[in-house]
């Protein structure tokens, strides 16, 4: 009954808002400019890499792949039928430049980065609900990603905040570090540590780090900055009569542990409370490890893996220590030079060759392989290897469960989903999104890792209700709009491909799925075919 209803809404929604072409984005050609003063020499400190490590790029991918990829980090979602065929009409050289800004200008893309860098934040789970709304920190922080915040503002207003968790979304950082009523300031500083500088010294709570520099003392210092951290009637405060003490049992008085930091102390400054002076301290403009941090998770979130991929996307080594992250240097000091724009620092990357690279390398063809010999073939793995090590050639890499879903979603519907669709539809896909999250599998803070698919995962694809329900060819979903006002099979075969792989149908596709007596005989069964069959395709459920 409730589908029923809400195919009547939307009929007459659409009826009193017809379809209009997407918006066409511009960009300043000064802006333009500067965007590309700013790739160049990442480009070149690309090309250095390869050349260092003796490995050579693959080719550039086409338009459409890129617009895809784009559409997916952004937006968690395949770009919608609308506006793929508005970027086929945009007939500029630098179409892709203007097409990122206007998706950095959407407000799916706050709303998104907000749920992907929170979760490095605040983690995903409910945490003391009296306490800890992490619905409200996720809205604050799409705010202010909306509101083009500098990124070092943001972590100072998290590091120094004060309020109540309800009213001031920043004051969830802290209050997800309370567990039965008590803070817990070593869960805080790890967490700290972990999403500002890129590092983890989690080990250094109760020793010197086995394999690294790290030292306990040293993350004592930092923990004793929110070891004032309490609630009072008006909400997070510090209390400044509270003494940070390092206990080794209940029993124990335990040691008085003042605030301090591992290195270059002068960051801090003398002024403000001392969470402040640890935010200035992080942010600090000299502090390297803060930009490449951010550099580093954002070319995750991009790519689909951070920049040094066999490491935690926060484990990040030491700043200079490793000449193949210049990269990431050469991005971060690009983000501090732009006051720590966030998008400024994602146009750049989206502009690299890297990020428009084909994911398919003349290695990994299987043309030759029946001439050369084991030995061969293993030294071409390795090679083949190097080039995905050495961002040569674009990664390929298993979408999100929040990805999955959401393409499926779009690309059920002719219009693109966004804040201005009807209030049904967004109601629907929010609590679609989430049943199908929960049941396929949520990988949580790790998100960035390698993961594998499950047998699960693949059942629910392919035999879940959703999937039935999104496929049917009848109402106002595409597979019934496209099996409807297509002129021919072939036209309809191909204009699936478009809204499910944001690519043309190949003249053998189209041979196989257009076969006319299959479609005259039952044209709704056709096109709900075609739909599980790409919904469970290799292509449709990686980003390539």
């Amino acid at each position: 009954m409730f589908l029923v209803i809400a195919g009547v809404f939307l009929l007459t929604w659409r009826v009193a808002h017809p379809p209009q072409a997407a918006a066409v984005p511009a960009v300043t050609e000064v802006e333009l400019s500067q965007l590309q003063l700013a790739v160049e020499p990442v480009n070149a400190e690309l090309a250095d890499l390869w050349k260092r490590h003796d490995v050579a790029p693959a080719e550039a991918a086409d338009d459409l792949t890129v617009l895809r990829r784009l559409s997916l980090a952004l937006h968690g979602t395949v770009p919608s039928l609308e506006q793929v065929r508005a970027f086929e009409a945009d007939t500029r050289p630098d179409r892709l430049d203007h097409w990122t800004d206007d998706m950095l200008d959407d407000r799916r893309f706050a709303d998104y980065f907000a749920e992907r860098l929170g979760r490095s934040y605040v983690g995903v789970e409910g945490g003391q609900f009296i306490i800890f709304r992490r619905d409200r920190f996720k809205a604050w922080l799409a705010d202010e990603l909306q509101n083009h915040t500098p990124y070092d503002e943001i972590v100072q207003q998290m590091i120094s905040a004060e309020g109540v968790w309800t009213g001031d979304g920043e004051v969830n950082f802290l209050t997800s570090g309370f567990a039965d009523g008590e803070f817990d300031p070593n869960k805080i500083t790890a967490r700290t540590v972990r999403a500002f500088l890129g590092q983890r010294m989690d080990c250094a709570q109760c020793h010197n780090h086995p394999f690294d520099h790290w030292k306990q003392s040293e993350f004592e210092g930092l923990a004793a900055y929110y070891g004032k951290v309490s609630l009072s009637m008006a909400g997070v405060t510090d209390n400044r009569k509270m003494e940070f003490r390092i206990k080794a049992d209940a029993l124990d008085e335990g040691r008085v542990v003042e605030p301090s930091v591992p290195f270059n102390p002068e960051w801090r400054g003398t002024d403000g409370t001392p969470r402040e002076q640890l935010a200035r301290w992080m942010t600090h403009p000299e502090n390297k490890r803060f930009e490449r941090a951010i550099a580093n998770r954002v070319w995750g979130l991009m790519f689909g893996k951070p920049f040094l991929q066999h490491l935690p996307v926060d484990d990040l080594p030491d700043p200079d220590t490793n000449d193949d992250l210049k990269t990431l240097d050469l991005l971060g000091a690009e983000f501090r030079a732009h006051d720590c724009d966030l998008r400024w620092l994602i146009r750049t990357i989206a502009a690299t060759d890297a990020f428009r690279l084909s994911s398919t390398h003349p290695l990994a063809t299987n043309a030759d392989l029946a001439r050369l010999s084991p030995d061969e073939i293993e030294e071409r793995k390795k090679q083949v290897d190097q080039t995905e090590e050495y961002w040569a050639v674009f990664p390929l890499v298993r979408l999100r469960p929040e990805q999955v879903i959401g393409s499926m979603i779009q690309s059920t519907n002719i219009h693109t989903v966004d804040q201005n669709s009807h209030l049904i539809i967004r109601i629907l896909r929010f609590a679609r999104e989430n049943d199908f999250v929960r049941e396929f599998g949520d990988p949580g803070v790790d998100e960035l890792q390698d993961r594998v698919g499950t047998i699960p995962q693949a059942l629910l694809r392919m035999n879940g209700n959703l999937s039935r329900e999104l496929t049917e060819p009848g109402g106002l979903l595409a597979p019934g709009r496209i099996a409807s006002v297509s002129p021919t099979p072939e036209a309809a075969v191909n204009t699936a491909f478009m809204a499910c792989l944001s690519r043309n149908a190949t003249t053998k596709e189209i041979a196989y799925f257009a076969e006319h007596e299959r479609w005259e005989k039952d044209r709704g069964q056709e096109i709900q075919d075609l739909y599980w069959t790409l919904f469970n395709s290799p292509e449709f459920s990686w980003n390539h």
